[in-house]
């Protein structure tokens, strides 16, 4: 064989390895986009990058741990403090046709739930907790569900052809109020319990409605709820935003719900 001949064979090699080459598995890999408040950015573990945004994004938060448990590559937009204006706003920019994967977990802020718990953590005679929890529920049957519609069809027409899981949030108490400097009572953990309970219910339902999978933490988080042995949840807390959010623990039990829906 000429030496012609040889630079011609070895060429033709290169020329079929390069073709039988497979994608790098960073190009397999399907994108994620990660939307919502704080409990989706991971407020509550006291862990946070770096970063100019301001959001709490948390590498302990479960969009991170359940990206990196399915093969993802994360976008992760959610931030805390974001209600369903704000998702509108600023975090959709990223969805497109490519998208395979979204979680949205978006809608307590909608209905004032923080301020509900900080109203009822008052003692009884400077706390208006009743009102506040009325109020809350009163806006959860009538104006969120038009809300999270919004939402959802936005985030259906610009990811076509993604999986979508709507997260919920779980109940807080669990009958014991162990923090110095809080005063809720065992009727008033039952009250913020089933709002917890009716924002679950009036989201899934709206997420039934355009097709998109529902996680319930509700089972998952029985037993861990503020004050319990196993702890998900944070009570009082300083500073006082890592308040009444997942810790840690909360935010991988979150991620073992939600990896189930995203592989």
């Amino acid at each position: 064989m000429t030496v012609a001949s040889v630079v011609l064979v070895a060429a033709g090699a290169v020329a079929e390895t390069a073709i039988a080459a497979p994608v790098p598995y960073e190009a397999l890999s399907p994108e994620y986009v990660a939307i919502g408040d704080s409990y989706a950015s991971g407020v509550g573990t006291r862990t946070y990058y770096s970063d100019a945004s301001g959001c709490q994004r948390s590498p302990r938060a479960y969009p991170v741990i359940a990206s990196v448990r399915v093969g993802a590559t994360l976008v992760f937009e959610a931030c805390v403090g974001a209600d369903t204006a704000d998702v509108l706003a600023d975090q959709l920019d990223p969805l497109d046709a490519a998208t395979d994967l979204v979680t949205v977990m978006v809608g307590g802020n909608d209905a004032g739930f923080s301020r509900v718990i900080t109203d009822c953590a008052k003692p009884w005679w400077a706390a208006n907790c009743g009102d506040r929890v009325d109020d809350a529920e009163d806006f959860i049957n009538a104006t969120l569900p038009g809300r999270l519609d919004t939402v959802y069809q936005q985030v259906r027409s610009r990811a076509p052809n993604a999986r979508v899981v709507v997260v919920g949030y779980p109940r807080l108490f669990m009958g014991e109020d162990c923090n110095a400097g809080t005063w809720f009572s065992p009727g008033e953990q039952r009250d913020l319990n089933a709002t917890a309970d009716l924002l679950d219910s009036v989201t899934k339902a709206r997420a039934a409605s355009h097709g998109f999978a529902f996680v319930d933490p509700s089972a998952a988080f029985s037993g861990h709820a503020v004050c319990d042995d196993a702890e998900w949840v944070n009570g009082l807390s300083s500073p006082v935003g890592e308040s009444y959010h997942p810790n840690r623990a909360g935010q991988v039990g979150y991620a073992d719900l939600v990896d189930n829906h995203l592989d």
